[in-house]
């Protein structure tokens, strides 16, 4: 065992709140508290970067005719995603994608301009600056979780027109609208898992060893914990 490891109840506690995690459609309105407001946005800021770029940019939308203007965006979108769906347009239709009217808070996550400038790490990946910010997003899911705050992801929503909207200068680009608030319960299980619109696949299912396909010992292992949750 690590010297550096933490105490049982602690690492419990890590573990719990990744569980519990949720993508949440529905929030109370309470604004939430500036000090709240400020640790989750510094749980995003301690995120790691490739190449200690730092990437991202919040934008925090406190002008409610503004808010209901990113709505439109994301209603846009819904409707033409339905369309695309073809088949299961009516299933999706049915879904609640978002919260951003009634949530307490809306955050706009973005990537920053001059990216390019940017090499370390980004050579042959550029697109790892999105997977940075990403990093900063699940950081503030799961303090938003451990503080008894939900948050919802939305990306339903044509970057060059909220790009536009939000008045972002040329090269940087939107990449999330995040929605907070507290709630009256968290999902059991992911929403979209409730509505019977996808499953979490197994981790034995997508776990190789030594190249692609190619059986995992670990994949026993993953299998027994996961009978065991069922």
């Amino acid at each position: 065992m690590s010297q550096f490891r933490y105490s049982d109840g602690e690492v419990d506690a890590v573990y719990r709140v990744i569980r519990e995690r949720r993508d949440m459609r529905h929030f109370r309105p309470d604004p939430l508290d500036a000090a709240l407001l400020t640790r989750l946005l510094e749980a995003a800021h301690l995120g790691p970067s490739v190449g200690f770029m730092q990437p991202w940019r919040f934008i925090h939308i406190t002008d409610r005719g503004l808010r209901a203007r990113v709505h439109a965006l994301v209603e846009t979108e819904r409707q033409q995603t339905a369309v695309a769906l073809g088949e299961r347009q009516d299933d999706f239709m049915r879904l609640k994608v978002e919260g951003i009217l009634e949530c307490g808070e809306v955050l706009v996550a973005a990537l920053m301009d001059g990216r390019e400038r940017h090499v370390f790490g980004r050579r042959t990946l550029p697109e790892m600056d999105l997977a940075s910010v990403a990093c900063a997003i699940q950081n503030m899911w799961l303090a938003a979780r451990a503080e008894g705050v939900g948050m919802g992801w939305v990306s339903l929503f044509d970057p060059e027109q909220l790009s536009e909207l939000l008045h972002l200068p040329l090269g940087a680009k939107p990449i999330a609208v995040l929605c907070l608030g507290y709630v009256d319960e968290f999902y059991d299980q992911p929403m979209l898992e409730q509505q019977r619109w996808a499953a979490r696949q197994p981790l034995h299912e997508l776990l190789f060893e030594n190249g692609w396909g190619n059986p995992s010992p670990l994949a026993d292992s993953a299998q027994s914990r996961s009978d065991q949750e069922i």
